[in-house]
């Protein structure tokens, strides 16, 4: 089998018996971003293990005929210009392979009830219409704004602490984190109602809620801003969708020797005598050896399920994870009609449609009343992507996400993918139903014309990333959350590390500095600005 990704064998000849600098578990973005700078920046030899049948986690596709879509990349901030550090750091992890394309100004759309609100790119124009939806609350706008790059400014300082060695931590970690915390451990809800008692303009100003993926009640005021400033410029997709992402990384790390293998499930992390990382056993038994483990398969996983309970500092993680919740659950609904996006006058512009301007109560209703939807976010990837056409040309894709709760889909947990006990077809054609007439309500150009529907839900999403209740974000994004210290790349295991989401921050750019992150600690230098620097010369030879 051919890997798509890399262009090279997805299976190896026999990589147990090879010799790894260090091995990765999960190839989400926070992973690949991790191997990629291990070996750019110090030549090493990483291998990369995913369990599902094709890399890039939450960055990958996934195709039917005559379609694709993406599963987890609906757009990227601070990607516009080169000299955004972002950017940066996606141009060196790609080596200048992963092309941008710019969404349109409007990127975002909110409704709520009968009203509409443009989210506009740059963050003059945005000051400038949130002031002219809301003429008598311009000073509530300025302080907003304000607020929110507070906040985004502080999380420098907060993510490095993460990675500098223990004994620096202790000496200087309180200072770094004490900024970032004064705004993480306060709700969005209680930020905002210190900023103005206006609902409407609240409501307006958290109507993207769901790309953090709690209300504002619960949410902490860092995920929000952390979000919000990301598209204060603007939003991006990646050209030729989001796959391109994992593919254009992957060349990066096979320069040096490393691989990307699929259908590759770790069973547990291997410890030797002293309880340090010595590689990982395999669903089928084999071992693979490395001095170096990297987990990007969430602190969760990695603790609960990879690590024995006799690991070194196990249980003391454990203790301070176990009131943690995962992330928001939810819907998808993947789309696709026998028509272009520009035939059917579809723009990139997304939508956000909520009920009504309290977010929270919404969700609350959503929660008791099943089929009355909190938020849906509907997405047209085919109209970002400028290559969409040449690949599936006549065909355009869209896609309808609503939270929901996992405990709706508990009774089917145990049961198997495609063969689920009797009922989950007949709730998820009813959740279908309801979906495509949601969709077809808020995007009229597109009633009637629905050629195919599929409904992910999430089992879906527990079944192929692995994670405990299908969650998207890592542990909910609250301000316990960002108390957590052992949410850092470095762990109780010595040769043992963590990248992506939970080493750092949510979402795709939060995971790929989580790998950064990652890769900063093992290699005992700051790799955050990477791209501006020389790499070093190539080494093969474990951390």
């Amino acid at each position: 089998m051919t890997n798509r990704t890399t262009g090279s064998p997805y299976k190896t000849s026999n990589p147990h018996e090879e010799s790894w600098d260090a091995i990765v578990i999960g190839s989400g973005i926070g992973g690949l971003a991790a191997a990629a700078l291990l070996a750019r920046q110090a030549g090493r030899r990483v291998l990369v293990l995913e369990r599902h049948y094709v890399a890039g986690g939450f960055t990958h596709v996934f195709h039917r005929p005559g379609y694709e879509w993406d599963v987890g990349v609906h757009y990227v901030g601070e990607v516009q210009s080169t000299r955004s550090p972002v950017r940066a750091l996606f141009d060196h992890l790609s080596e200048g392979r992963l092309e941008w394309s710019p969404m349109p100004d409007i990127y975002d759309r909110v409704r709520i009830g009968e009203s509409e609100y443009e989210i506009v790119a740059g963050l003059s124009n945005f000051r400038e219409r949130m002031k002219s939806y809301f003429p008598s609350d311009a000073a509530a706008v300025d302080r907003y704004i304000a607020a929110v790059l507070s906040c985004a400014k502080s999380i420098g300082r907060f993510s490095a602490e993460k990675a500098i060695p223990p004994a620096i931590a202790r000496l200087v970690g309180s200072f770094l984190r004490a900024p970032f915390l004064r705004w993480a451990q306060r709700t969005t809800a209680e930020v905002l109602a210190e900023i103005t008692p206006n609902r409407e303009l609240a409501g307006v100003l958290t109507g993207q809620w769901g790309d953090y993926g709690l209300p504002p009640s619960q949410s902490s005021f860092a995920a929000h801003a952390t979000i919000v400033a990301s598209y204060f410029e603007g939003a991006s997709y990646p050209v030729g969708g989001a796959s391109s992402i994992a593919a254009s990384i992957a060349p990066t790390i096979a320069k040096t020797g490393g691989r990307i293998l699929v259908g590759a499930e770790v069973e547990k992390i291997l410890l030797d005598r002293r309880g340090c990382a010595a590689g990982v056993r395999m669903s089928d038994g084999r071992e693979i050896r490395a001095a170096v483990v990297i987990s990007d398969a969430g602190a969760s996983n990695t603790y609960r399920r990879l690590l024995p309970p006799s690991a070194p500092g196990v249980s003391s993680v454990l203790e301070e994870l176990r009131p943690l919740a995962p992330s928001m659950t939810y819907l998808c609904l993947y789309a696709g009609l026998r028509q272009s996006a520009a035939e059917l006058g579809l723009s990139g512009t997304n939508l956000w449609i909520h009920p009504g301007y309290d977010p929270d109560a919404n969700y609350a209703r959503s929660l008791a009343q099943p089929f009355c939807p909190s938020l849906l976010f509907i997405s047209f990837p085919s109209a970002k992507d400028p290559d969409f056409a040449r690949r599936h040309p006549g065909r355009a894709t869209i896609e309808v996400i609503s939270p929901v709760p996992y405990e709706w889909f508990r009774s089917w947990e145990g049961t198997r993918w495609k063969k689920r006990a009797t009922g989950y077809d007949d709730f998820k054609a009813t959740l279908t139903a309801k979906l495509c007439a949601a969709l077809e309500e808020h995007v009229p150009a597109v009633r009637g014309k629905l050629d195919y529907v599929e409904l992910s839900t999430p089992l879906s999403t527990r079944h192929f990333m692995n994670s405990e209740c299908g969650e998207a974000y890592g542990f909910a994004n609250t301000p316990a959350r960002f108390r957590a210290r052992y949410l850092t790349p470095r762990t109780p295991v010595r040769g043992l590390y963590l990248a992506g989401q939970d080493a750092c921050m949510l979402g795709v750019t939060g995971a790929m500095f989580g790998g950064t992150l990652c890769a900063s600690a093992i290699l005992g230098r700051n790799l955050t600005s990477v791209a501006t620097k020389p790499a070093a010369a190539p080494r093969n030879m474990a951390a």
